[in-house]
């Protein structure tokens, strides 16, 4: 299974290196850039899952990047990789738009658990909790409800993981196999069964043509 896409931005080469060659090992597809200017060329050209980035870095600070990405609609979670260690800085990063903060030197596990949080937690960083889906459909992600023609239902916890998976993913086929992973912990068991009925009840708010199944393959949900 295909694990996330991230856009690294580290311009110390060891560095960018050792991150780079661990998260590969780790299964993860990574862009990896020493300067801000490419960073945001790249970040143009690609939707990322994750942004990895350094604060102080030629071109194109961190801070800097992150808060023009964020108004240019950019939802990917980020972590700023950093030696800075006063408050205000951490509060300034904040305020760009990051969503954690690790302070180097930093053992490379952290990192790892860091990111997986945030990957398993959800991928929205909007100013809105209404994310617009089509003309009469919204989704609050506070609250975890569709909002169809005015009308709100709300989604149950793996529902709502499920639908979130989809917009990650718009139009890409989700096999069954990473559909699993995604919305079972551990210590469960996936459920076939379940899913359909996950699948059913999306369908019933939203409409069957928008996640069509894929014989053999899995689910895609048009956007």
């Amino acid at each position: 299974m295909a694990k996330a896409k991230i856009l690294l931005l580290e311009d110390d080469a060891n560095l960018n290196e050792t991150v780079t060659d661990f998260l590969e090992d780790e299964g993860y597809i990574v862009d990896s850039t020493y300067d801000g200017h490419e960073a945001q060329d790249k970040l143009y050209e690609t939707k990322y899952d994750l942004l990895l980035l350094d604060v102080n870095t030629p071109g194109i600070d961190g801070f800097t990047l992150l808060k023009e990405a964020r108004k240019n609609g950019v939802v990917s979670p980020s972590i700023f990789i950093t030696s800075l260690n006063v408050v205000d800085d951490l509060e300034r990063g904040f305020q760009s738009g990051c969503d954690d903060y690790i302070r180097k030197p930093f053992v490379i596990k952290e990192l790892l658990i860091r990111i997986e949080t945030l990957l398993r937690r959800g991928f929205f960083h909007e100013a809105t909790n209404m994310i617009f889906i089509a003309e009469n459909i919204e989704y609050n992600t506070k609250s975890n409800e569709l909002i169809v023609d005015g009308y709100a239902e709300t989604l149950g916890n793996k529902e709502s993981a499920l639908f979130k998976l989809f917009m990650k993913h718009p139009n890409e086929v989700l096999s069954h196999d990473r559909i699993y992973k995604e919305l079972w912990d551990y210590d469960e068991d996936p459920s076939d069964t379940a899913l359909r009925t996950y699948i059913k009840n999306i369908r019933k708010i939203i409409g069957k043509d928008r996640i069509v199944s894929i014989k053999k393959q899995g689910y895609k949900f048009t956007s």
